[in-house]
């Protein structure tokens, strides 16, 4: 089972960014914890971070080329307004769960929209980086229940 993990704008900067909001683990951590419960779970991880949009479309485009079974997408900002990405999600046919380590609908009143919603089997927001692997778990389950 392949599950890509994909990081949005800023997302980079986790551990030095608003250790109020987001805490003080950097994504290498999450990614090396995604990782672990990867292998316990039977599930390759493959993650990919980006500041560029672009760059992100093109990774879900090729996440669509591989047949990926699974997408796990914290698109930062862009979860609120970025359309372009929503429309490259859509294409693929696998499930997709959405992941924020706040709690978006505690924030800001444009935080609490999430273009992508629709497309998402769910949405897993507030656990700090415990989101990541409550999403990851989310979507080994949902790939298992439709028989993958």
């Amino acid at each position: 089972m392949k599950i890509l993990t994909l990081n949005g704008i800023n997302l980079n900067m986790f551990g030095k960014r608003d250790p109020k909001q987001y805490g003080t683990v950097t994504l290498d951590e999450i990614n090396a914890r995604l990782s672990a419960l990867g292998q316990e779970l039977g599930a390759e991880i493959e993650t990919f971070q980006t500041n560029c949009e672009g760059a992100m479309c093109e990774r879900i485009h090729q996440a669509h080329t591989d047949g990926v079974d699974a997408v796990l997408i914290n698109a930062g900002a862009w979860t609120h307004y970025s359309y372009g990405i929503r429309d490259a999600l859509a294409i693929l046919t696998c499930p997709i769960v959405e992941v924020h380590m706040s709690n978006i609908h505690a924030r800001e009143p444009f935080r609490h929209v999430s273009v992508f919603a629709e497309i998402a089997k769910g949405q897993i927001c507030g656990f700090g980086a415990d989101s990541y692997l409550l999403g990851l778990r989310a979507a080994v389950s949902a790939v298992r229940a439709a028989g993958g």
